[in-house]
C-alpha cells in the first residue's frame, strides 16, 4: 500500500510540475530594455545631457508588444519619439509612433510627448505600424515589423526642437544579445 501512495504522490507532483511549466511557458514572453543616449543617435549627439530608457514586453505569440519609453534632461522641448527599421548607426524610416506634437500629424490616438522628461506607454498591435513602405514595411503589416524588431534591425528614439533628426537613441537587439539585461555585476 505504501508503494502505491508513493507512486499515486508522485505521479501528482510529477503532473503540477508540469502544468506549471506550461502554464510559464505559454505567459512568457520576452523582455527587452535598451538605454537611450546621444552616443547611439544618427549623426551623434554626444553633447546632449538627455538620456532615457524603452522597455518592451513581446507576448509570447507576438500579437502585441507592451511597451514603456522614459527619458530625462531635455534641454529643449520634446517633440516626437519613434520606433524605427533601421540598423545600427544609419537612419531609417518610422515603424511606430511611441508619442508625437500634435502639429507634427502623429496617427490618431497617439499620446502627445512630455516637454523635457516624462514617461509614456502603451501596446502595439497591427494597426499601429505605419511603415516604413520604402523600406519594405506597410502599414499594418505587424509580422514583418516584429521580424525586424527580433532581427535587432529597429531602433528607438526621441526628437527634440534642438536636435529634429533624433537627440537620443537605443538599437532594440536581438534574442542574441545580452544587453537587454543588467550590467551590474562587472
Amino acid at each position: 500500500m505504501n508503494r502505491r501512495r508513493l507512486q499515486l504522490v508522485l505521479g501528482i507532483g510529477v503532473a503540477m510540475l508540469l502544468a506549471a511549466v506550461g502554464v510559464a511557458v505559454a505567459t512568457g514572453g520576452r523582455d527587452v530594455r535598451e538605454q537611450l543616449t546621444g552616443f547611439e543617435e544618427t549623426p551623434q549627439a554626444l553633447s546632449t545631457p538627455a538620456n532615457g530608457e524603452f522597455k518592451a514586453r513581446i507576448s509570447r505569440s507576438a500579437e502585441q508588444i507592451e511597451w514603456r519609453l522614459s527619458y530625462r534632461d531635455f534641454e529643449t522641448p520634446v517633440s516626437q519619439a519613434h520606433i524605427h527599421f533601421g540598423q545600427r548607426a544609419t537612419s531609417g524610416g518610422i515603424s511606430v509612433w511611441l508619442c508625437g506634437n500634435p502639429s507634427l500629424n502623429p496617427p490618431p490616438g497617439t499620446e502627445p510627448c512630455p516637454p523635457t522628461a516624462g514617461t509614456v506607454s502603451g501596446v502595439i498591435e497591427r494597426d499601429d505600424v505605419v511603415g516604413p513602405v520604402p523600406q519594405g514595411i506597410a502599414p499594418t503589416e505587424y509580422e514583418e515589423f516584429v521580424a525586424a524588431l527580433r532581427a535587432g534591425y529597429t531602433y528607438a528614439n526621441v526628437h527634440s526642437a534642438a536636435r529634429p533628426p533624433g537627440e537620443i537613441r537605443a538599437q532594440i537587439l536581438d534574442d542574441d544579445d545580452d544587453h537587454d539585461d543588467d550590467d551590474d555585476d562587472d
